[in-house]
């Protein structure tokens, strides 16, 4: 249990990391270039992952293994978050569609969106992805 309560808050400080990449992307991308905010997420979101599955790798789950190489990993760690992506973009989505002020601070919608599919990152990552321990010679 102690193992695992320790992979949650490594999950949530990783988390916190890609959230504040994701956020200061989206909002830079929004107020500063102009971009679509629902664009802007989409890039954001890669630039998140990629930092996340740095993270999570390294730290989270370092004593678990995935027995794949470093780029398929990446590849099966980004579309595993997809899962989590197509729930945190859509309620990013519906917060922007219901409150047009969050247009020019979609940054608090992305904030919103991550928090809850963390759920489902975490749960994706651990049983699917990092589901092996890694064993000691």
């Amino acid at each position: 249990m102690l193992k695992l309560s320790r992979e949650i808050s490594l999950f949530a400080v990783g988390g916190l990391g890609g959230l504040l990449i994701d956020a200061s992307v989206v909002q830079s991308l929004v107020g500063l270039a102009g971009w679509n905010p629902y664009l802007a997420r989409v890039l954001s979101f890669f630039m998140a992952a990629t930092f996340t599955w740095w993270w999570n790798r390294r730290y989270t789950f370092a004593s678990r293994r995935s027995d794949r190489a470093a780029h398929t990993e990446w590849l099966h760690w980004v579309a595993l978050m997809s899962f989590g992506a197509v729930i945190n973009y859509g309620v990013y989505a519906l917060l922007l569609l219901n409150f047009a002020a969050l247009h020019r601070l979609p940054a608090i919608a992305a904030a919103a969106g991550s928090a809850v599919a963390s759920l489902v990152n975490f749960s994706t990552a651990r049983g699917v992805l990092f589901k092996r321990p890694k064993t000691s010679l």
